[in-house]
C-alpha cells in the first residue's frame, strides 16, 4: 500500500515537468518554423534586390520607391490614429516624389521635395488632429532619409553600385550573425526594456560576422584594402543593430510585436530594413568624409 501511495503522489510531481518540457518543444519547434520562414524569404527577395542594385536606373528606383511606400504605409498604420489614412497618403505621395528626384540625379531637388512632404505630412495631421503628429513627421523623415542615400550612393559616385552591394553584404550579415549567435549562445539582454530577445553575444557575433563580411567583400569588389574595411563593417555593424533597437523601441512604444506581416518569417518591410535605415546614412557621412570615393579609403 506504501509503495502505491508514492506512485500517486508521485505522479503530480511529473506533470509541471511535462508540461516545461512541451513548451520548450514548442518554443523549439517556433523557432525553427521561424528560421526556415527567413531563410525561405531571403532565397526569394536577395536576388531581386541584388539584381535592382545590378542594373540600376530605373529598377533600383522602382524598388526604392515601392520600399519606401510600404514603410510609409506601416509607419502610418503604427504609430498613428484616426487620421492615419490622409496621412499616410501624404507619406506615400513624399516617398514617390522624393525618391524620383533623387532617381533624376539632382539630390538637391529630392531633399527640397523631402522637406515639403515633411510640411504637408504635418500639415495633414493638424488639419485631422492627430495626436501623434509628431510621429507623422519623424517617419518621414526617418524613412526617406536612408531612400535619398542608398540613391544617391548608387547612382552619383563612380564605384556606386559597388559600393552598394558591399553595404548591404555588411548589414544582412550582421543581421544574419547576431541572430544566429545570439540563439546559439545566448547570455546577458542587450536592451531588455527595448526589445527582450536581443543580447550581447548577438551584438557581437554580428560585429564580428560584420567585420568578416566587409573584408571578403570589399576585396571582391576592388573597393578597399581588408584591415579598414573590416573596420568600417564593425562600426556600420554596430550602427545597424542600434536601428534595429530604435524600431523596436517605437514598436514597444505603441505596443505592436512587428510593423507589419509582408515578409514572411520577418514581420513588415520596417522590420527587414531597420538596421539598413540606419546604415545606410552611416556609410553615406563616410563616403562624403573620404572625398566621394571609395579609392580614397586605401
Amino acid at each position: 500500500m506504501s509503495s502505491i501511495a508514492a506512485n500517486v503522489v508521485s505522479v503530480p510531481s511529473l506533470a509541471p515537468d511535462r508540461a516545461a518540457a512541451a513548451a520548450s518543444g514548442a518554443a523549439a519547434a517556433s523557432a525553427a518554423r521561424q528560421l526556415r520562414l527567413r531563410v525561405l524569404s531571403a532565397v526569394v527577395l536577395v536576388p531581386l534586390a541584388l539584381l535592382a542594385v545590378y542594373f540600376g536606373f530605373p529598377w533600383f528606383e522602382l524598388m526604392i520607391a515601392a520600399l519606401a511606400v510600404a514603410m510609409a504605409v506601416e509607419w502610418a498604420r503604427l504609430t498613428l490614429g484616426s487620421g492615419r489614412m490622409v496621412i499616410g497618403a501624404a507619406m506615400v505621395a513624399a516617398a514617390v516624389l522624393t525618391v524620383a528626384a533623387a532617381g533624376t540625379g539632382r539630390i538637391e531637388h529630392a531633399f527640397m521635395l523631402l522637406g515639403f512632404g515633411v510640411l504637408a505630412v504635418l500639415g495633414n495631421a493638424a488639419l485631422v488632429r492627430e495626436r501623434n503628429w509628431i510621429w507623422a513627421g519623424m517617419g518621414t523623415i526617418y524613412i526617406l532619409v536612408p531612400c535619398l542615400v542608398v540613391v544617391w550612393l548608387r547612382e552619383r559616385l563612380p564605384e556606386g553600385r559597388e559600393l552598394l552591394i558591399w553595404l548591404m553584404l555588411v548589414v544582412w550579415t550582421t543581421d544574419i550573425a547576431a541572430f544566429a549567435v545570439g540563439r546559439t549562445v545566448g547570455g546577458p539582454r542587450l536592451a531588455p526594456r527595448v526589445s527582450p530577445g536581443k543580447t550581447w553575444s548577438g551584438l557581437i557575433g554580428g560585429m564580428a560576422g560584420a567585420a568578416l563580411a566587409s573584408a571578403v567583400a570589399a576585396a571582391w569588389l576592388g573597393l578597399a584594402d581588408p584591415a579598414p574595411a573590416a573596420l568600417l563593417g564593425v562600426l556600420l555593424a554596430a550602427v545597424a543593430q542600434a536601428g534595429d533597437l530604435a524600431e523596436s523601441g517605437v514598436k514597444r512604444v505603441f505596443g505592436v510585436k512587428d510593423s507589419g506581416h509582408i515578409i514572411p518569417g520577418h514581420g513588415g518591410v520596417l522590420d527587414r530594413l531597420d538596421g539598413m535605415l540606419a546604415a545606410a546614412p552611416a556609410a553615406a557621412v563616410i563616403v562624403w568624409m573620404a572625398g566621394g570615393s571609395i579609392p580614397t579609403w586605401r
